[in-house]
């Protein structure tokens, strides 16, 4: 049955996942308090002014997942980096909490400055008509 929301998706994990869901959850809100909740793709995800991150529990590891495009913060993730540009926090191994919420952090400037440009662009085909 598909989560309605983050509780929902957090509920039927063991304790140990769990307690650390919630952590990498309260992490990402701390660093993007006005960023929204919701679940997509059937797992947790935090949108504002676009997406900025998914998380997911998994057998062994749990699954981060934004583009990670900051040059400082390539070098840090590298030892995370799954296949697909995802990356995988071992459950065997603490969780890098800070370095989640900078993460965070470099989203959303990324997702600020986008927005910004957008509306920019918008403006600017708006006056050439």
């Amino acid at each position: 049955m598909a989560s309605k929301n983050i509780d929902d998706y957090i509920a039927p994990f063991s304790p140990k996942v769990r307690a650390i869901l919630k952590k990498v959850r309260a992490t990402v809100g701390k660093a993007a308090p006005r960023a929204e909740e919701r679940i997509s793709y059937g797992i947790p995800a935090f949108v504002l002014h676009g997406n900025l991150v998914y998380f997911a529990a998994f057998k062994n590891h749990i699954g981060f997942y934004p583009p990670v495009r900051d040059q400082k913060l390539k070098k840090a993730v590298a030892i995370y980096a799954g296949e697909k540009g995802n990356l995988r926090f071992p459950l065997d191994k603490p969780i890098p909490y800070a370095l989640i919420g900078r993460i965070v952090k470099a989203r959303v400037r990324e997702n600020l400055e986008n927005a910004g440009g957008k509306s920019k662009r918008k403006s600017r085909r708006r006056s050439r008509t």
